[in-house]
């Protein structure tokens, strides 16, 4: 009633419930009402808000009876999706317990493979199916099935018959070895089924889950391909029995091959119907039939109790015979074939989506469905072989009085003499009649009924499976042509697509009417399918994810591969042409599936044994020290938003594809608590990027609110162990004259970090620059949204501030501050409309990338673009790299230019080599570096030794560069000391008289190799110059960038490098 025992127990049960739980009142209007008792609150728009604690004056929960949004463990918050014992619910974020009272909390971002939970309208809806829906226990859906597969037609028409071929002996090892596959597999199929929620798709799931798209899109493809055509062969079986049956009693209808057809059309057209029927309908039916099989079963072992008349001792039966038993054990007639017996054996839960529970019903029913199929099959050959004899000639003319010296067979003892069988081929005994069974059972019809339900059953089972797991392998788009086969209808989700496909595929093998040819290709799919489950179940072992935790103990690493080499083994006994063709339909699927990436994520044993594999490897490199033979070139890239700058990444990509590391930095520029957000929301978004661009690179991403500080973060933590970049990677930045001095400051003291840190440095360098953000703006007609967003993340800045253009990188930071330093002063952007910004689900930037290509035509910037984003994908075709190699720098310098010509993009392209000399010894030094080079083992199209490096450069060039420097310089000669000196320390960055004078000579040397490269290798496909180096402290930083604007002016794509004076080169083997 409403006593208050009763309240405080009803208000326990609904704390207990924990949050966001959604009560659902009306199933047929599917109408929802939030709970107002402290457990959820929902929105006007229905849907659930933000919680936060009782201060902030909403709702709250209650948590061992205080209030708080903390919320107890419980399992609704570790599903994956909405099933019928329960929906998918959200504990409170990170972000809803620590972020201060008032702000509203970081977006959740879901990882390990989770996602949100469902919508309410999702639940209410996925509620209402689940209703109703056909679920069987372990009887029904595991142990009724597998006995039924198990007891075909192998057991009453061909068991006897082995026993003849093999004798008893080899007819047990057959038995035991059958009983031994299925068994290991039994167990590793157990450990898989309990190590997580099973759903429909029985072997494919299984394996897919375990080892991947990969392995499990290959072996399900065929896998519901065997099934399908399992329904013909046991349709043609039972056809063939009809048939037969007809003969005995005069009825004919055409022919023997036209008759099995037309029952066998029948026969599937009837099972369709079951079938479609439901779930419901079929299982009655499983178990109508089973009874009828355990009644043949039973009636043959009472018929071999009943004491033979002379009609049947002249068909061989004599009852039990010590006799009988000893001359039908040793012998073998021939080699017999394994196909059926290994074949009926395998029979697991194909339909793990209409159990109850699979945890449970598929170790308890499978395993027994083994042990009682294994000794019902080694009875029968037990008493095969001890009532019947191998030959018998059916006439009772051949009886003879009991120990006639002249009869040496068997049945001599029983008083026949079938020694005319040697002569001929008789009708009767063991080795000659398959129907020998129900010859000798207590009522012979019922044996009949037996094969009969045992063919119909299988049929009924393959029908059942195949589109089931067909289904499933849809509905996970392995295959995008097939999502049409993925629909299913009703409240049990009827496969109805898959059920007529599969009823056109047994349809058109049943009127080829031949089971010999299809019947071993059919016994291989099934035997790869659980080779690859007894693998799976090692891989999951081996790889010691700690998310495999079955709770199936009995099971063992190394005995599940043993039962995948003997499944392997099998197979080529049975046939080993279908067993090749096997292979190579499986080698084929996988190979496609390898190549297309399936966009699935299950966690599977191939991703923990590669993370396995990765740390092994990582921790056994980081124990080597480093050799200058195995010098490779890792790359920190500073790209900002990858997409924003692909020409740069196509580039380092070229030398460090399957040779080095490449890193692409991005510092993300803002308050931390926005950019963390952004940081986390991006990082799957670049790295996908990445990996749908085909670049072997990572993406790193790091938060500070100062960018120079961002970079030494990642100079420094990049990397693992030995794969740690050492080389630095950055755009050259052509804005720098109107950018700031703080930016100029940034860009250049990041350059003395690299070298203080022992990396190397790569500036590149192109014509129409590296940013292709502000192109796709002006391309796009965006300029007026977009100007506001500017980022000073890895785009201007971030990217190593490279480019002319800002970056247009909207993830970066748009809630981050203008440079004071800049000339455009600072720009303070509230932060409300900040943060409402970055919430945008489809920044600008990522609009126009993902677009350009339908558009570009249209607009000038649109067209520049495509052109700086393809600069380095295309084929560079014949042409040259020449490179500057003017100071030693350990070989840096020569060993990009050589890793690019390995590359397809570049192998036609010729090394020529340029160096400094004196003119009077041109020859010696260009002989000195063809040794070098040779040495290095290092092909070369020419060597040209630059005499003339320390002329004057000409006026017209002097000029320019004075033009160029004049903003940036002090003119100190104009004012008195003391004003000087205030200038100095107010305008450190200005250039002065006396440093202008002190490093005259490496000014000019710039302006002159300027000149030389205009004139030498104007029509290059590539420079590579050494980087000339600023000294600390001594050369400003507007100076350096003046030498760096010269040098680099007006040329080809240009490469500036300086190692980090350590070899890298060597030719010492």
């Amino acid at each position: 009633g409403n006593s208050p025992l009763a309240r405080s127990k009803a208000s326990a049960k609904m704390e207990a419930k924990g949050r966001f739980r959604v009560n659902f009142v009306d199933s047929c209007s599917q109408s929802m009402e939030s709970m107002q008792n402290g457990d959820t609150t929902n929105s006007e728009s229905g849907s659930t808000s933000h919680l936060y604690d009782t201060h902030s004056n909403t709702y709250y929960m209650r948590t061992f009876g205080h209030n708080t949004i903390d919320a107890v463990p419980r399992i609704d918050h570790y599903r994956n999706t909405v099933s019928s014992i329960g929906e998918k619910l959200t504990r409170p974020s990170l972000a809803q317990l620590h972020d201060q009272l008032g702000k509203e909390p970081a977006e959740d971002t879901y990882v390990n493979g989770e996602g949100g939970g469902p919508s309410e309208d999702e639940l209410a809806s996925q509620v209402v199916e689940s209703s109703g829906i056909v679920k069987f226990g372990w009887i029904k859906g595991v142990l009724v099935r597998c006995l039924l597969n198990i007891w075909g037609v192998m057991l009453f028409m061909r068991m006897s018959w082995i026993v003849g071929q093999a004798g008893l002996g080899f007819s047990i090892l057959i038995i035991l070895m059958a009983t031994v596959v299925t068994f290991i597999t039994g167990l590793s199929t157990s450990a898989i089924t309990t190590n997580g929620f099973v759903r429909g798709g029985g072997a494919y799931y299984l394996i897919s889950r375990s080892l991947g798209p990969e392995f499990g899109g290959s072996i399900g493809l065929i896998f519901a391909f065997a099934n399908a055509v399992a329904v013909a062969m046991y349709v043609v079986g039972f056809s063939e029995t009809v048939n037969d049956l007809m003969a005995e009693h005069g009825a004919v209808i055409v022919d023997r091959i036209n008759n099995i057809r037309i029952i066998g059309t029948i026969t599937v057209v009837v099972l369709l119907g079951i079938s479609a029927a439901g779930m419901e309908w079929e299982a009655k039916a499983q178990v109508l039939l089973l009874a009828i099989l355990l009644i043949a079963i039973g009636n043959f072992f009472i018929g071999t109790f009943m004491p033979a008349d002379e009609e049947k001792k002249s068909k061989g039966f004599f009852n039990y015979r010590g006799t009988v038993w000893y001359t039908d054990w040793p012998q073998s007639r021939k080699r017999i074939t394994l196909m059926g017996g290994f074949q009926m054996f395998l029979a697991l839960a194909n339909t793990s989506g209409i159990l109850k529970d699979p945890q449970v019903a598929i170790p308890k029913g499978t395993m027994l469905a083994i042990v009682i199929s294994t000794i019902v099959y080694l009875v029968v050959a037990a008493v095969s072989a001890s009532c019947i004899v191998r030959d018998a000639t059916g006439n009772l003319t051949d009886a003879i009085s009991l120990g006639s010296p002249d009869c040496q067979t068997a049945a001599c003892f029983g008083g026949y003499n079938f020694s005319a069988c040697r002569e001929r081929q008789c009708e009767y005994g063991l080795i000659n009649n398959f129907q020998v069974i129900a010859l000798f059972s207590a009522f012979g019809p019922l044996i009949t009924a037996g094969i009969i339900s045992a063919t119909l059953s299988s049929a009924l089972a393959s029908l059942i499976s195949a589109p089931r797991v067909f289904q499933a392998l849809c509905k996970d788009n392995i295959y995008p042509g097939l999502q049409f086969f993925a629909v299913g209808y009703g409240k049990n989700n009827e496969p109805l697509r898959g059920y007529v496909l599969t009823f056109c595929i047994a349809l058109g093998f049943i009127l080829i009417a031949e089971l010999n040819t299809i019947a071993p290709i059919i016994s291989n799919f099934f035997l790869a399918s659980y080779a690859l489950i007894n693998f799976s179940c090692f891989h999951a072992s081996l790889a010691k994810s700690p998310g495999w935790r079955p709770t199936f103990k009995y099971c063992n690493l190394w005995v599940s591969l043993f039962g995948a080499a003997v499944c392997c083994g099998v197979m080529f006994l049975i046939n080993w042409q279908a067993a090749l063709l096997t292979f190579v339909i499986v080698l084929a699927l996988y190979i496609y599936l390898t190549y297309k990436k399936p966009d699935v994520n299950w966690g599977s044993s191939t991703q923990a044994l590669t993370y396995l594999h990765a740390l092994q490897h990582s921790l056994r490199l980081y124990g080597v020290e480093d050799h200058v033979k195995n010098f490779r070139p890792q790359c920190l890239v500073l790209t900002g938003v990858p997409a924003s700058r692909p020409s740069l990444i196509d580039l380092a990509h070229a030398f460090t594809k399957n040779v080095g590391l490449l890193i692409c930095g991005h510092v993300h520029l803002g308050p931390l608590r926005q950019t963390l957000k952004e940081m986390s929301v991006n990082q799957v978004r670049y790295q996908r990027w990445l990996i749908q661009q085909k670049k072997k690179a990572f993406y790193s991403g790091v938060c500070s609110e100062d960018f120079r500080q961002g970079v030494q973060y990642l100079i420094q933590a990049a990397g693992l162990g030995r794969m740690r970049p050492n080389t630095l990677v950055a755009g050259f930045k052509a804005d720098w004259t109107t950018c700031g001095v703080r930016a100029v400051e940034n860009y250049v003291n990041i350059i003395h970090d690299a070298f203080d840190f022992q990396y190397g440095v790569i500036i590149v360098r192109i014509k129409e620059g590296l940013d292709i953000s502000t192109h796709e703006i002006q391309g796009w007609g965006e300029t007026g949204t977009h100007s506001q967003e500017k980022s000073h993340a890895v785009g201007k800045e971030a990217t190593t501030e490279t480019q002319t253009e800002d970056d247009g990188s909207p993830e970066a930071e748009k809630s981050s501050e203008r440079d004071p330093s800049t000339p455009h002063g600072h720009k303070k952007i509230d932060e409300r409309e900040s943060e409402r910004k970055s919430r945008r689900s489809r920044p600008l930037l990522w609009k126009a990338i993902e677009n350009w290509r339908p558009i570009r035509a249209f607009t000038a910037a649109g067209q520049k673009m495509a052109e700086v984003r393809s600069h380095f994908q295309k084929k560079q075709g014949t042409g040259t790299i020449d490179v500057w190699w003017l100071f030693d720098d350990g070989g840096l310098t020569l060993l990009i230019p050589y890793l690019l010509t390995t590359k397809q993009q570049w192998k036609e392209c010729t090394i020529r080599v340029f160096t400094g000399g004196k003119i009077n010894t041109m020859d010696e030094n260009k002989r000195i570096m063809a040794n070098l080079l040779s040495k290095f083992r290092i092909d070369f199209s020419d060597i040209v030794i630059i005499g003339d490096i320390n002329m004057k450069p000409g006026k017209d060039s002097v000029r320019d560069f004075d033009d160029l420097i004049e903003p940036f310089r002090l003119h100190e000669e104009d004012f008195d000391k003391e004003t000087v000196e205030k200038m100095r320390t107010a305008e450190p960055w200005k250039i002065t008289d006396d440093e202008l004078e002190m490093f005259r000579e490496k000014t000019q040397r710039q302006i002159r190799l300027n000149e030389l490269l205009q004139q030498h290798s104007s029509s290059a496909n590539l420079i590579v110059m050494s980087l000339p180096v600023a000294r600390k402290g001594a050369v400003s930083n507007t100076l350096y960038m003046a030498w760096l604007e010269t040098l680099s002016k007006d040329l080809p794509p240009l490469l500036l490098i300086r190692g980090n004076h350590q070899s890298v080169l060597t030719f010492y083997s």
